[in-house]
């Protein structure tokens, strides 16, 4: 989606959540079943210009990063991000117009973080390492200026390095599965890129791609101060025990 707005800037009420992320697969393809029909298209087609999609209205934000799995750190998934706000203090975060949706993400601010029970906390994960390493991005439409949409985007990431994350995949895409098979798998970001075979290989073929470079965003982002992580945050960095 190339002509994707600069989110707009949030307020700072602790008390908010942010809403859930829906996570998709940069690509779409294999899945199994026949072609759509022509029936079926223009159904489809006739859906989409009468019915209302309220949710959808909701997007506030394209973002893409990497996502890893609790229970096997070594596995490395690229994943885009819609995000939509379901309150001040709560994002619900999914590219392509028929790609795969393989997750949900949940971000919440530091206030009701800290009021979740230890075993709950444990589920969450930080974006600190994330936002100051460059590799969350958020892709930039073609015809926007560079500075202009690095304002936007740092002014995004002052707000999202606050925020802990919980994200579920249902589809493991990147083991070849055609359909979402088994029980949901807890992910987590990536905190220790040197975990991960080829990290940094794959978000230079990500920035590749999406005209990015993480390099540069590093720099753009020291100003912004790292905040506190809580401790019980990140727990997947060292155990797989949840």
């Amino acid at each position: 989606m190339s002509n994707v707005p600069p989110p707009p800037t949030r307020a700072d009420d602790e008390s908010s959540a942010s809403g859930p992320t829906r996570v998709v697969a940069p690509e779409s393809g294999g899945v199994p079943g026949d072609p759509m029909s022509v029936k079926s298209q223009i159904l489809s087609t006739a859906a989409g210009a009468l019915q209302e999609f309220k949710p959808l209205g909701n997007i506030c934000a394209f973002l893409n990063a990497f996502h890893i799995y609790a229970d096997d750190r070594k596995r490395a998934v690229e994943a885009f991000h819609y995000c939509g706000h379901l309150n001040e203090g709560e994002f619900d975060c999914r590219h392509a117009r028929n790609a795969k949706l393989i997750g949900v993400e949940y971000m919440i601010t530091p206030k009701l973080y800290e009021a979740l029970e230890p075993s709950e906390r444990r589920l969450w994960h930080s974006h600190v390492f994330e936002v100051k390493s460059g590799t969350l991005i958020m892709p930039k439409p073609d015809l926007v200026p560079e500075a202009a949409w690095e304002y936007a985007e740092n002014k995004e990431m002052e707000q999202v390095i606050k925020l802990y994350g919980k994200v579920y995949h249902f589809w493991q895409v990147d083991r070849g599965d055609k359909l979402p098979l088994g029980m949901p798998k807890l992910m987590t970001s990536v905190n220790d890129p040197d975990s991960v075979p080829d990290f940094w290989e794959k978000v230079a073929a990500r920035d590749n791609r999406l005209k990015a470079n993480y390099r540069r965003k590093q720099e753009a982002r020291k100003y912004i101060p790292d905040p506190k992580i809580h401790f019980d945050a990140d727990i997947c960095d060292t155990t797989a025990q949840i």
